[in-house]
């Protein structure tokens, strides 16, 4: 086995993916695709429904092996480290962990848990540390008070909240977000976003990925979009570049306009008429 990576220095190569294809049932449900991110960028991942958002997101947190091409995190390849270790720097939310946590387990508890990558409380030992740091990631994002509230009495937006305070508590190097923000009201939403954008200007971790449908739910500071249709890359870079008329057009089968507004987009249909 290759020896596990270390915390990448700015500007390193955090995650790549090298024609990178998933088959399932005999057909491709991703790529080929190539991909890079680096030490200090932030990413989102848009598209619609069955783009792939969400299968590129598991490869990248090393859940889901691709079936063809070659995957890298934190310098390390997939299938010369072992996985479970690789696992512990990377940080991860979204809907599938909010309904498998129990919703009995306390707030601090939930982001606790995150340390031995468990969802309970009973098979490991937890340290004072352990504990002052689970409640000091639930200060910085302003649900101290709710420490000792159970995970399942929470509003959706609290939930979430807890959530990424969880995955906040390995330090991880690289941090992966699969639409934390949907099914929110808009304060639920707005609140989220703001506690993402200060996270995107630190420089702990190393690299966010966020999956989101809507430009709306894009956080300033978020500098870098991939853009995916069936499975492929419509446009990837510096989001002004990538995210136009044009590309969100191609991706999503209808005339769009965006608009960019305070470091904030939108979108929005411009007529009923359907392409390609």
């Amino acid at each position: 086995m290759a020896p596990l990576p270390t915390t990448p220095e700015r500007d390193a190569t955090v995650l790549e993916l090298r024609s990178v294809e998933v088959r399932r049932a005999g057909r491709t449900i991703l790529g080929p695709i190539d991909w890079q991110v680096k030490a200090g960028e932030r990413w989102v991942i848009l598209g619609p429904n069955g783009a792939g958002k969400s299968t590129l997101l598991a490869v990248a947190g090393t859940n889901l092996w691709p079936t063809r091409g070659q995957v890298e995190v934190l310098g390390a390849r997939i299938g010369a480290v072992d996985a479970r270790d690789l696992r512990r720097h990377i940080g991860a939310a979204g809907s599938l962990l909010e309904s498998a946590v129990p919703p009995e387990l306390a707030a601090r508890d939930v982001v606790m848990t995150a340390r031995h990558a468990a969802l309970g409380t009973w098979w490991h030992e937890w340290s004072a540390a352990d504990r002052a740091r689970a409640l000091g990631l639930l200060a910085r994002l302003g649900l101290h008070e709710l420490a000792d509230r159970p995970f399942g009495v929470l509003s959706s937006g609290e939930r979430r909240r807890v959530l990424i305070a969880r995955s906040l508590m390995p330090e991880p190097d690289l941090l992966l977000l699969d639409e934390p923000a949907a099914s929110l009201d808009l304060g639920s939403r707005e609140r989220l976003l703001a506690d993402l954008a200060e996270l995107a200007i630190e420089p702990s971790p190393a690299a966010i990925v966020l999956v989101t449908h809507h430009l709306e739910e894009i956080p300033p500071a978020f500098g870098h979009a991939l853009l995916l249709r069936d499975g492929r890359a419509v446009s990837s870079g510096p989001t002004d570049e990538s995210l136009t008329d044009e590309t969100l057009s191609a991706a999503f089968g209808l005339p769009v306009s965006v608009d960019r507004r305070d470091g904030r987009f939108a979108a929005r249909g411009v007529t009923a008429t359907r392409i390609g």
